[in-house]
């Protein structure tokens, strides 16, 4: 006797919820064939993160820069088609990337 035929004993009113179908997850960004570069820098003595090299809308960009800074908890600005995250995150950063799909490549250090 199956479980399902069990709770059909017990419960005989009961009409069984149809399973939801799971949905495939689709990228909620624009993904591209070339890598995104994620390099460190220091500025004014403070270490930063930088990503570069997206080809995709600025809408799609932006989009990640504040998925990032959300995800990381820590500040950081959009300009001229780079991502600058405040703080040396860059494993986090690649891992966050490698798990929404992009190829990521890692410069300097």
């Amino acid at each position: 006797m199956d479980l399902k035929d069990q709770l059909k004993n017990l419960f005989p009113d009961h009409v069984p919820q149809e399973e939801p179908e799971l949905e495939s997850k689709e990228p909620s960004y624009w993904l591209q064939d070339d890598p995104i570069i994620c390099k460190y820098e220091k500025r004014k003595g403070k270490p930063i993160t930088i990503l570069e090299g997206y080809n995709g809308a600025d809408s799609d960009f932006k989009k990640l820069a504040k998925d990032l800074k959300s995800y990381l908890g820590v500040g950081g600005s959009f300009k001229n088609e780079t991502i600058i995250i405040q703080g040396d995150y860059r494993d986090k950063i690649m891992q966050f990337l490698k798990e929404n799909g992009f190829s990521v490549k890692r410069v300097g250090g």
